[in-house]
């Protein structure tokens, strides 16, 4: 249906492609929904309502119709974000996948409205509206330099997308009466979406995170280290430096099961009771309390977005210790934990990154202080 639809059109058949892209095959439904067939048309097409105001109200000069574009795209983008991230408290596709695809798709489509452009300037509308975004959320103490920064990627590749869409919608069949239509959807997309994706929020996978170190020590020696180990020196790693949480030393109260660990991090302490005590091979928690995953470079005193609340949530972990025949152990460490971000895989990448980079250096300096013959 989806095919003979585009062929009624005069549109190219491999926009069916879009067909299986999540979020944003529903404005190309909303698409393929106004945008009349070819062989309706006969001659000049019929000026409709709302054809005349946006005429007055978008300039058709290059620079000032880009001004225009730009101000209307950062204008739904802060308030699609505070409404997601302030009223919904969810960071899922509408956010990271439907607004940055949508936004530079209806500032192209604005920049075009009156001529044709470059797919070079498309591109430049596109990925400013991108970047003025980013610099506004700074701005207005909505997210901090860090978040930014991880969600630039992603986002950049989904503002493109968008752009070259609307590039190729100016080119081909882009007819302006029709434009009162498709500018209220591309508005109204994002914010249902977010509403939808509340209202029925995707199951949270449980993810796991697993490192190792060869320590020249015995088990006996390195379980030790384990349960407890001094303070750490003060991290070298940029991860770190820059404001992502980094364990500081770790204390123990009591011994075997019912014991309660506490692993010190520069933003509070996680807190693990022992739920498996099996000396010197295995020890294993859960994870009952979780300081913030970080503390974002911001220019002003204080900045606490939503996703630092519960959105990074360690679930448990272990130690495990395997006794190697030279004398030797490999000390495993691995962390189960939920992210409540979307899309999972691409945020996925970061988190398992940053508890890698973590486990690395409670790893490493228990297998410092164990080889030494500390404890």
């Amino acid at each position: 249906m989806t095919l003979r639809r585009l062929r009624a059109m005069g549109w190219r058949p491999w926009w069916v492609a879009l067909f299986f892209v999540p979020l944003v095959k529903f404005v190309f439904f909303a698409l393929l929904c106004v945008v009349p067939s070819r062989d309706r048309t006969v001659g000049p097409p019929t000026e409709r309502p709302g054809g005349d105001w946006l005429k007055a109200l978008i300039p058709r000069g290059a620079f000032a119709s880009a001004v225009v574009a730009l101000l209307v795209s950062l204008a739904t983008a802060v308030t699609a974000v505070w409404l997601g991230t302030a009223v919904l408290q969810d960071y899922g596709w509408a956010l990271f996948v439907g607004l940055p695809f949508l936004t530079p798709l209806l500032a192209v489509l604005l920049y075009s409205f009156h001529e044709r452009r470059s797919f070079g300037d498309c591109m430049a509308v596109a990925n400013a509206v991108i970047a003025l975004a980013g610099c506004g959320f700074l701005l207005f103490a909505m997210e901090g330099m860090i978040c930014l920064l991880m969600a630039a990627p992603l986002a950049f590749a989904v503002g493109s997308a968008g752009g070259a869409v609307a590039y190729y919608i100016q080119k081909t069949f882009w007819w302006p009466e029709e434009s009162g239509r498709l500018f209220c959807i591309v508005l109204l997309a994002v914010p249902l979406t977010m509403v939808v994706e509340h209202a029925l929020p995707p199951p949270l996978p449980l993810l796991e995170v697993k490192s190792s170190v060869i320590v020249g020590a015995p088990p006996e020696r390195v379980w030790r280290n384990v349960v407890s180990f001094s303070e750490l020196p003060q991290p070298q790693e940029f991860l770190f430096r820059v404001g992502v949480a980094y364990p500081v030393r770790a204390e123990i109260h009591g011994a075997g099961v019912g014991a309660v660990r506490h692993c010190m991090f520069s933003t509070g302490p996680f807190v693990e009771p022992i739920e498996v005590w099996d000396e010197p091979r295995l020890l294993k928690f859960s994870v009952t309390h979780n300081p913030e995953p970080l503390q974002e470079w911001t220019p002003y005193r204080h900045v606490h977005p939503r996703h630092l609340e519960g959105y990074l949530e360690s679930k448990g972990g272990q130690f495990r210790l395997v006794a190697l025949d030279d004398g030797r152990t490999l000390l495993e460490g691995t962390t189960w934990y939920h992210h409540r971000m979307w899309p999972a895989r691409y945020w996925q990448v970061w988190s398992d990154y940053i508890i890698h980079r973590i486990h690395l250096r409670v790893l490493n300096h228990v297998k410092q202080l164990s080889e030494e013959g500390g404890a």
